[in-house]
């Protein structure tokens, strides 16, 4: 069950409540006029306008077994009183005596689910006409009004609170793997400089296998965890940060690349073709990692057979790299996610990773001031293609 305070806030953020009270104080001349929120033990002012000076304000409570409005609750039915005193049903009925009314109308109000809500009320000391077909549409006209408005900003309320809620969730995951990342750091540091210290040593063939696991595990997951720090920094702090300068010989950087991700697939064949650009302004290490990311991605999805591809050219105001990798093109309804974090494709097949490489170099063209575009199709294969401003982020 929603809180009495929860159901007072909702009324409240309904713009269109003042000028509904307004409206039937003056059509109806009962110069009282509320909304109620009744529950079996309970009754609550929403919403209050008070012309005959009662006292009644918004959140004002009533004791509901002393009210009305409980018979609505209990019959769900609107009551309506043209002259109390006069009228053989309440003229010795306690409630219109000890609140002081000879005109009272009640409508109830119910949320989209149908549960019942409370009433729209008015009364006055002083008789009233209520019982005339205008009246009485009126009053449920603007009850359906309010029904529907309170409905429609309960649903609203809902969605914000979702929304926070996986923002806060958002946040407190993105900061733990943050600090987890940073605090793997020092010790994967000690324990990879020590196998490649003890690999010096010309250990056994036996010792050398086990050291060059430990050492080759060692830095695969300090490569996670270089991504898994990409991924917090460019969520958390408006994107991956970037110190472009000046790059002479672009073909060379790219060369370095493509010889250290096929010194870890030496039976991989990638074939490398520099239009030489000329000189860019770049993010040397992070531009490095783009490429890096997207022959990585291209070997793992490519067919093993195939040769996997990378272009380099440009014009006198972008320098362009593209790499294309044969195979089954992507399904279409992965490719709107595609650049989306921690996307690993069909889970038919091993992966591995985090899914974050293709993320990483989105973010890596984002903060140079390009992009990063995909075409797959069964003839072409599929080709990533990253494009850079040649001055640099502006």
């Amino acid at each position: 069950m929603k809180s009495i305070e929860s159901d007072i806030a909702a009324i409240g953020r309904i713009g269109a409540v003042p000028s509904i009270l307004r409206v039937v104080s003056e059509s109806t001349g009962l110069r009282l006029v509320l909304i109620a929120r009744v529950t079996e033990s309970s009754w609550t002012a929403c919403a209050a306008l008070d012309r005959m000076d009662f006292g009644m304000r918004v959140g004002d409570e009533l004791d509901v077994a002393h009210t009305l409005c409980r018979e609505v609750r209990g019959s769900l039915e609107p009551i309506v009183i043209e002259h109390a005193s006069r009228e053989p049903a309440y003229c010795d009925h306690p409630v219109p005596r000890m609140y002081g009314f000879e005109s009272y109308v009640a409508i109830p109000i119910f949320r989209s689910d149908g549960e019942y809500f409370g009433n729209l009320c008015a009364l006055d000391a002083e008789p009233a006409e209520l019982r005339t077909p205008r009246t009485m549409e009126m009053m449920r006209l603007f009850a359906d009004m309010v029904s529907l408005q309170l409905s429609a900003e309960e649903e609203h309320q809902r969605a914000r609170d979702a929304l926070s809620e996986e923002r806060r969730t958002a946040e407190l995951r993105e900061q733990f793997i943050a600090v987890l990342g940073h605090d793997l750091r020092s010790p994967l540091a000690s324990v990879v400089t020590g196998a490649g210290f003890l690999l010096e040593l010309d250990p056994g063939v036996t010792e050398r296998i086990i050291l060059e696991r430990i050492h080759s595990s060692g830095e695969r997951m300090a490569r996670l965890i270089d991504d898994v720090l990409d991924f917090a920094r460019g969520r958390m702090g408006g994107g991956i940060p970037v110190a472009p300068e000046e790059v002479e010989d672009v073909p060379a950087l790219v060369r370095e690349v493509v010889a250290e991700v096929t010194g870890g697939n030496p039976e991989r064949a990638v074939l490398t073709e520099c239009r030489d650009p000329g000189p860019a302004c770049l993010d040397r290490a992070r531009a490095a990692q783009l490429l890096s990311n997207l022959v990585a991605n291209a070997l793992e999805h490519g067919p093993p057979d195939e040769p996997v591809q990378v272009l380099v050219d440009g014009t006198d105001s972008l320098v362009r790299f593209a790499v294309t990798n044969g195979g089954d093109p992507i399904p279409p309804e992965l490719m709107p996610r595609l650049f989306h974090p921690f996307v690993r494709g069909s889970a038919s097949r091993p992966r591995s990773g985090l899914g974050l490489g293709l993320y990483i170099a989105s973010e890596i063209a984002r903060a140079h001031g390009g992009s990063l575009h995909v075409s797959s199709t069964p003839e072409t294969g599929t080709t990533f293609t990253a494009v850079l401003p040649r001055s640099g982020p502006s």
